[in-house]
Parts: structure tokens; sequence; C-alpha cells
């Protein structure tokens, strides 16, 4: 029977939906708020990682390289390097060669005559010598301006050289203290960032780079702002912008380029810095 309240009216029953779906819709916000948030934990864990642990995994490491070539470097040199700068050893060729058959006293001198034998074999043809293999330090550069030590690799490989907080340097241009162009690559960034502040470098501020031959010193001349990326010019024996040909050289010497990107943490462009070998 239905019910009827007061005057007669029939009273029509009121259905209470169950809180399940409040309850189900609760759920998945929670859910959705636990996600952003661990997805906000693991980017910011990210960040710390590339902005401080590779700048002190690096640095720890390129310091390290550093006391260790110049260790090297220091004990190891050949005795006649000891004794006097610039001594060269002769070879086995150089020495006065003993071998029978060649006249050491004129005809008719009294000396037994030599014995004739056969002419000794010709020395086998050295093999070709292989190129230094890519990420091998061999020099040590430093910059008083910015503070900066850090060792110098072959290559730019990031795996092998960059991201070890090393400086690369790029094949096929000039070693330390030979004419031509030693350009130099090196992280603004991030892995030991080595070339972090070399925007601050000015006009006449010196750079050193030491090598197992000796120490070589240069000048910064001129700095390229910015530059695009694809700007081969700037690391040739003479270097000039092939994107802005009003900054660069015209004359061979004995040059050493920096190159870095920039703006800070990005790719976008490069930095160049020219300096040229003091006299």
């Amino acid at each position: 029977m239905r019910d009827r309240g007061r005057g007669g009216r029939e009273r029509v029953p009121v259905v209470v939906q169950a809180r399940s779906g409040r309850r189900g819709l609760a759920r998945v916000l929670w859910i959705a708020a636990e996600t952003v948030v661990t997805c906000g934990v693991l980017i910011l864990l990210l960040v710390v990682h590339q902005l401080w642990w590779t700048n002190q995994q690096a640095r720890a490491e390129a310091g390290a390289e550093v006391r260790a070539l110049e260790r090297e470097w220091d004990i190891s040199l050949p005795e006649g390097e000891k004794e006097g700068e610039g001594a060269v050893s002769a070879g086995p060729s150089a020495r006065p060669s003993a071998a029978v058959g060649s006249p050491s006293a004129p005809p008719g001198s009294g000396s037994p005559s030599p014995r004739r034998t056969r002419p000794p074999a010709p020395p086998p043809a050295p093999s070709a010598v292989p190129p230094p293999p890519s990420g091998q330090t061999f020099a040590v550069l430093r910059i008083p301006r910015i503070g900066l030590t850090v060792p110098v690799a072959r290559g730019i490989s990031k795996s092998k050289v960059l991201d070890k907080g090393y400086v690369g340097h790029y094949p096929g241009t000039a070693a330390p203290g030979a004419a031509g162009n030693v350009a130099l690559a090196g992280h603004r960034n991030t892995h030991g960032e080595p070339f972090r502040y070399v925007n601050r470098l000015r006009k006449g501020d010196e750079i050193t780079l030491r090598t197992r031959e000796g120490t070589y010193t240069y000048r910064v001349d001129r700095i390229l702002p910015v530059t695009s990326p694809r700007d081969t010019g700037v690391i040739q024996p003479v270097p000039r912008s092939i994107v802005k040909p009003s900054y660069g050289y015209s004359e061979a010497g004995s040059y050493l380029t920096l190159t870095t990107c920039t703006p800070e943490f990005t790719s976008r462009y490069r930095l160049i810095v020219w300096a040229t070998l003091r006299r």
C-alpha cells in the first residue's frame, strides 16, 4: 500500500543513491595526485643529478687525471732531457757503422784487409704508427682568470671525453705550440662544465697548455660571442667565421680556439674565444 500523509496525499518514496560513485572519484583523484607528486620527485632528482652530481663526479675524475699526467711527466723525463733541455740522443742510425767492408783506412796503410762477407740485410720498414685513440689525455689546460685546470683529451666524443669533464681536442687541428689552430671544446653546463665561465675572459688573459714536451702560453686576442654550431670556419688553421666573416684572422699563425655552447643550459649557438701563441 502507498503511504498517505496528512490530507490524504500520496507520499512518493525517495531513493537515496549510494556513495560509491563519490568514493570512486576520490580514489581516482588521489591516484592522480600521487602520480603527479612522484613524477615531480623524479624530475627533481634528474635535475639534481644533471646539475650537481655529474659536476662532482666529472670534476673529481678530471682532477685525478691532471695529477696523474703531471706526475708521469715529472718522473719519466729521459736522462738527456733532465740534464739539458733540447738534448736529442742519437739513435742507432747516428752511430758510426761497424759493418765489415767499410773503408776505415786508406789502401796500403798496412792494416789487415777486411774479410769479404755479405752486406747486412736492410732493416725492415717500420710499420705505420696508428693514430692515438679517442679519449686519450695528452695535455693540461690552465686558465687563471677563471680558475680552471683541466685535462685535454683527443677527440670530442661525449662519452669518452666531454662527459668525463675533460676538454676535447678537435681531430685534425694543430698540436699545442705548433703552427695552425689548436681547437678545443668543452661543456658549458653539467659534467664538470669546464667552460662555464669562458665568457668572462678578456683580451690579454693568459691560457697555458702543458704537454710532455713543454708548456705553451697563449694570450686571448678575440672573442666571437655568438655563432652557429655549423660555423666550421672558427676551427680552421687560419680561423675565421663563415657566418660572421668580420670575426677571425687572415694570416697564418699559431692560434688557440675555445668553443662551447651559448646561452647557458642550451646548445643553440656557440661561443668562441681565440688566443695567439705568445712569442
